[in-house]
Parts: structure tokens; sequence; C-alpha cells
């Protein structure tokens, strides 16, 4: 099944200006409530990220959990969260990083990377690139080595995956 999956554009919701003014907003859940096009959806995801043979999956809040989920179970792995801050109940490490609009921080159990070090990084969107490249950070910062970050959609025009690299960027979908 190798290959995009930018059939499936079509069959995503676009909403004009939200969740403000000038933004298009990409609804991933009209995907992921067609249980075929999610299953197609998991094994895009599976069929880039299995060679990599990561020990975690590490997924961002919130819709990174519904893929990372899937795809963790699919792969054997362990399967790490990426909260915003005041979410997790143990010990964590946290990144704050720029947003258009002010400020934001993640943070990620301590202890997540104890045993394992190889993460893949799954979100829904790669925009501006502002919480993949944050979410690197932290991974680091709590002992993991990020191999590649992996997204359902990529808007290409907004250079997220420059502000990545040298790290491995995987898109089923781009715009």
């Amino acid at each position: 099944m190798s290959g995009s999956l930018n059939h499936l554009l079509d069959r995503m919701r676009v909403v004009p200006d939200f969740p403000e003014p000038g933004i298009q907003f990409f609804d991933i859940t009209t995907l992921i409530a067609d249980g075929q096009i999610f299953r197609e959806i998991i094994d895009g995801f599976v069929e880039r990220i299995e060679p990599l043979r990561p020990d975690r999956i590490v997924a961002v809040d919130a819709r990174g959990f519904l893929l990372g989920g899937a795809i963790a179970d699919r792969l054997g792995t362990g399967l790490v969260l990426v909260r915003k801050k005041g979410k997790l109940p143990h010990h964590t490490e946290s990144v704050s990083y720029g947003l258009e609009y002010g400020e934001a921080t993640i943070e990620i159990h301590a202890d997540s990377f104890e045993d394992v070090r190889h993460a893949v990084i799954v979100d829904d969107v790669l925009a501006t690139g502002g919480t993949a490249e944050a979410t690197v950070s932290l991974v680091e910062k709590a002992g993991g080595t990020v191999i590649a970050c992996a997204f359902l959609l990529e808007l290409a025009s907004l250079g997220g995956r420059g502000r990545l690299a040298p790290t491995q960027v995987e898109s089923l979908i781009t715009v």
C-alpha cells in the first residue's frame, strides 16, 4: 500500500476561520469515523514506521492519542503521552514554546524512556512545526531519541518540515 493517502483529502472536513479568523481547520474526525478509512490510515502509518523499529510511539495531545494508540497496538510498542501542562500525575519534564497567539507548555512523564530510547512522534497535523519541534525537545529531555515524526496531514506551505530537520518526517497526506 505504498504511497500517499492524498485521495482521502476530499473526505476530510475543512472548517474555515476555526479556531480563529484566517485559520483553516482540517478535521480528521470525518476520516476516523469510517472504520475502513481509519484502518487504511493506521496501515499507512505502520508501513512507514515499522521498518524504523521504535521502542515507543509518542502521541501528542489530543488527536495524536487517537492515532498513536492504534499504531502502538499494531506494532506492539509502548505508548507515551505528551500532554498539556498539569495533566500528567507523576514527575514530569516540560517544554514551553511560542504560539501565534501566546505560549504553550507540554509535558511528558520523566521516566518514559528509562528502559528504551528510540521513539517515533505521532500527531494529526504538521503545520508550522512548533508543537512537533517542542515535542522532539521534550522527548530528548526525558532521555529518548526521536528517530522520526509521523503525521496524518502536512500543510507544506507552512514550513513545519524544515523546523524538524534533520529528523525524518513522514506524512500520509500533503497539501
